[in-house]
Order: C-alpha cells, then structure tokens, then sequence
C-alpha cells in the first residue's frame, strides 16, 4: 500500500535531531512528493491534532487523507524524497518489532535532547530570545 502522494510530513523545527532531518530531506525532496509542516509555529493546529499530539510521534499524511506514523512516517517521507535505499530496512518485516521498539525509545528520549545544538544556531532566536548584550 503506497500512500498518495504528495506526502505532508509534519515535523518539529526546534528540535535539533528533527532540524537535522527537515535539512536532509529539503535537499532531497520536491514539493510535489513531500510537503514539510513545521509544528512549532504557535497554535498550530492540524485536523483537529495539535502540535504537541503530533510531537509525540512523527505523523505524515497521504494526499488522500491517510495517516501515517513514526517508522511509517519516516519509511514512507524518505521513500517520497527519493531515498528508498536508506529506507529499505525500515521496510523488512523481520526488523519492525526491533524498530518499533527503538522508536518509542527514541520519542521518549527525544524532547530531553533540546540541549543539543540546533543547526540553524542563532537564527533560530531572532526577536524571541531575551538575550543581554
């Protein structure tokens, strides 16, 4: 099951590991396979989800309406980017329960890494930091 395209991914632009991503995949992706909806943009709400629902796990939306989430989302996002080989051992029916469990680790442990360096650095800043010269 191919999910239409193109596919809204809806990702977390202050998140430095997610940053990281969105970069890769804007190099990759056109807009008519992947859409990118950053969710840290204030009352972002999507089909009744608000952004901290879909900060728990990675959702993306087929252009017919299908949700997808984490591994799915990922698999599906880097497939639609044009980067099926790296996607593929998401795919492998033998690994899923491996990754599955990876994966809610991993969004466990995702909104304490906030320490980590983002990749726009200060741009991310702007007039919202409240920073004395």
């Amino acid at each position: 099951m191919h999910p239409k395209l193109p596919l809204t991914l809806y990702v977390d632009g202050a998140c430095p590991l997610c940053a990281r991503e969105i970069i890769w995949l804007r190099r990759h992706a056109t807009a008519d396979r992947l859409v990118l909806t950053d969710v840290s943009t204030p009352g972002f709400v999507c089909d009744g989800r608000s952004a901290d629902q879909l900060r728990q796990k990675l959702h993306a939306r087929s252009a017919d309406g299908q949700w997808l989430t984490g591994i799915d989302a990922t698999y599906w996002s880097w497939r639609a980017a044009g980067r099926g080989r790296w996607a593929a051992p998401l795919g492998w029916r033998p690994l899923r329960p491996f990754l599955l469990a990876a994966y809610w680790v991993f969004s466990l442990a995702r909104p304490h890494l906030d320490w980590l360096p983002h990749p726009e650095g200060s741009k991310r800043c702007g007039e919202h930091c409240d920073l004395d010269p």
